[in-house]
């Protein structure tokens, strides 16, 4: 069976994101002065309509908006799962 888990801290996301070839994004077009709606945009099929920010953005953004990070480590087969997405942690 796979399960997610619930995080906040930073460098279990980062790693996470970057042991599967992410890296932080921010819908284009979501933020003036600061990131918008925060995304992980992985390789080699970045998503059209995203544009990278530093770990530095993504995380005041994520944190100002108490935001957690839901994700999976492993499919129901075992396969590395990229399955992610960012949930209200109050």
């Amino acid at each position: 069976m796979s399960e997610a888990e619930i995080t906040r801290d930073h460098d279990t996301i980062r790693a996470w994101a970057e042991a599967r070839g992410g890296r932080p994004a921010t819908v284009r077009g979501t933020g003036a002065e600061e990131a918008g709606v925060l995304r992980i945009d992985f390789e080699p099929e970045r998503a059209e309509g995203l544009e990278l920010i530093s770990w530095d953005a993504f995380f005041e953004k994520f944190d100002r908006e108490r935001l957690g990070f839901l994700r999976q480590e492993k499919t129901a087969d075992g396969s590395v799962s990229r399955f992610h997405k960012f949930v209200d942690a109050g």
